[in-house]
């Protein structure tokens, strides 16, 4: 390994101080090497919006200041002397976690991500104390379980939203076995989550039918995405000539929604797997699921088995994702515009390409 000993390892981010969600240059200090990190400089970071959310104080549990940014491309720099699966130089992810309790039953099981007592990439402490902080930053140092292997051949770029978009949409195909071909699928939503799933969803050989409530985005999903189908919720005729013929839907709408509408395109034992963060109450009535025991469900992101898995699958099948690349001095514009959904369906910052001011 190579030595790069420092009495205390500082860089430099772009945080949020207050829920104005506005992200300037900050400071802050990183703990050295231990025997099972990766110290990474990070290339490229996406921007997910749960980032909005936590940023912003939406759910309630911020704390600042925070550094966001949970989809990190970046290269190992150094590695603990516990370190095998990784080299100096080499290009590696890092998600949504970098923290488990390794001893329950969803550790056990390689589900980390479903540990009471996991670890958030940010707006969370360490076992010590410590702050966690995200990827919009220059550097970071994550213990090794926690860093994803990237095939050779994936541009490290695209690979960005694939360890949160990609992995969110993969991970429910294929635990609820939704992943042979000839299946409908529907995608509710067309952000950053439900592009994906349209790529996914295709690359599995599925027929899919995206969801939404303009027909804005038809033209694109159907042409650019390669949708099969395109409905509009307000649509009332098409909605009914749509009843049950739907194997699932992944409902990506982060905001309070009916579900009722979206339960009637469902076959019976069909899935309405919900992915969007929402802190107010939805409801439905329960005939809506009982007369054709249909299922609401729900999944969260996946585990670092699952994404390398993820990421072997769309090397296999030669998917990319649809990116727009910003550089960090435009991320808060990139935030502004993510929040009114302008963003064909993922902006990655280009952390490598950037200057952070301090």
């Amino acid at each position: 390994m190579g030595s790069l000993e420092v009495a205390e390892r500082t860089t430099v981010g772009l945080a949020a101080k207050d829920p104005s969600g506005i992200l300037t240059p900050y400071k802050y200090t990183l703990r050295n090497t231990g025997p099972d990190d990766v110290y990474i400089k990070i290339h490229y970071c996406g921007i997910c919006h749960s980032d909005l959310h936590q940023i912003k104080n939406d759910l309630g549990m911020s704390n600042y200041p925070m550094v966001p940014g949970h989809e990190v491309v970046g290269e190992v720099l150094e590695v603990g002397s516990n370190v095998s699966k990784f080299s100096v130089g080499e290009i590696v992810g890092v998600g949504l976690l970098v923290g488990c309790c390794k001893s329950c039953r969803a550790c056990d099981s390689d589900i980390e991500q479903y540990c009471n007592k996991k670890i958030w990439s940010y707006n969370d402490v360490y076992a010590d104390g410590k702050v966690t902080q995200g990827g919009f930053a220059e550097t970071t140092v994550v213990e090794q379980k926690f860093v994803v292997k990237i095939p050779e051949g994936l541009e490290p770029v695209q690979v960005a939203p694939l360890l949160c978009a990609g992995v969110t949409v993969y991970s429910p195909l294929a635990h609820f076995g939704l992943k042979q071909s000839g299946l409908r699928g529907g995608i509710l939503g067309l952000g950053g989550v439900g592009h994906m799933g349209v790529k996914v969803a295709k690359a599995f050989g599925h027929h899919v039918t995206v969801i939404s409530s303009s027909d804005k985005k038809k033209k694109e999903a159907l042409e650019d995405l390669g949708a099969d189908n395109y409905l509009v919720s307000s649509d009332t005729v098409g909605m009914q000539e749509a009843a049950d013929s739907l194997d699932y839907i992944i409902d990506t709408v982060p905001v309070g929604h009916p579900l009722e509408p979206y339960l009637a395109l469902l076959k019976t034992d069909g899935k309405l797997i919900l992915m969007g963060v929402i802190n107010t109450p939805l409801q439905f009535v329960t005939p809506m699921v009982m007369l054709g025991r249909k299922t609401i469900t729900g999944s969260f992101v996946g585990s670092v088995k699952e994404t390398e898995e993820m990421l072997e699958f769309w090397k296999e099948k030669g998917l990319t994702s649809m990116i727009e690349i910003v550089t960090m001095d435009y991320i808060n514009k990139a935030f502004e515009r993510l929040e009114k959904n302008d963003v064909r369906y993922r902006f990655v910052v280009d952390v490598k390409g950037s200057k952070i001011e301090e």
